[in-house]
């Protein structure tokens, strides 16, 4: 079964208050408990012969939404740290943005219009391995638009509980904040 991870390194953050960082964590927490439930009650109703049940495949479905929560909260935090870092434009990571996007900055402006785009979900700079490049995506909800086999590099949740407390509907705001929060040794270390 899956454990929630300790993300309490993030308490203090610049531009995030503890009190939305907190209601986060929990919310994260859920998405943990929520999977292990799911988990269990699939195996319970494989042992019980009731695959082909309407509870089972509501359950299949619903699998992926909360594995999706919990994994993409985790990728969130963990891309995250208090005073962020500096982007290595060195890297590899910074390589390939430049050589795809121009610069740094063409880049973020992407990843910042897509953050700030109407709806709920989150954005993800993702690799694609086969073709080696990179794409800023939404995702709806948690299970509507990954692009399969590309790799998470730096994610940022915008659905309403990671900013409304602090920011209001100040969306942008937030998004300044995180900015400001990125770990980028780990988002270059993803690639």
């Amino acid at each position: 079964m899956y454990t929630a991870k300790n993300f309490e390194r993030l308490l203090g953050t610049a531009g995030m208050s503890d009190t939305l960082l907190k209601n986060h964590f929990t919310l994260y927490e859920g998405y943990v408990k929520n999977t292990n439930a799911a988990l269990e009650r699939l195996e319970a109703l494989a042992k019980e012969g009731k695959r082909g049940t309407s509870e089972y495949a509501e359950l299949k479905r619903r699998f992926g939404w909360e594995w999706n929560g919990m994994k993409l909260h985790e990728l969130y935090f963990g891309n995250m740290k208090k005073g962020g870092s500096v982007f290595g434009a060195e890297s590899a990571l910074g390589k390939k943005i430049a050589a795809q996007w121009g610069s740094f900055e063409e880049w973020a402006k992407g990843f910042k219009a897509t953050g700030t785009m109407r709806g709920i979900g989150w954005v993800i700079l993702a690799h694609d391995k086969e073709a080696d490049r990179l794409f800023n995506i939404w995702v709806n909800e948690h299970d509507v638009g990954h692009l399969a086999g590309a790799t998470p590099l730096l994610v940022m949740d915008v659905f309403e509980h990671a900013f409304m407390l602090d920011y209001g509907l100040k969306r942008a705001d937030y998004i300044e904040a995180f900015w400001k929060a990125v770990d980028w040794e780990v988002a270059a270390g993803r690639l």
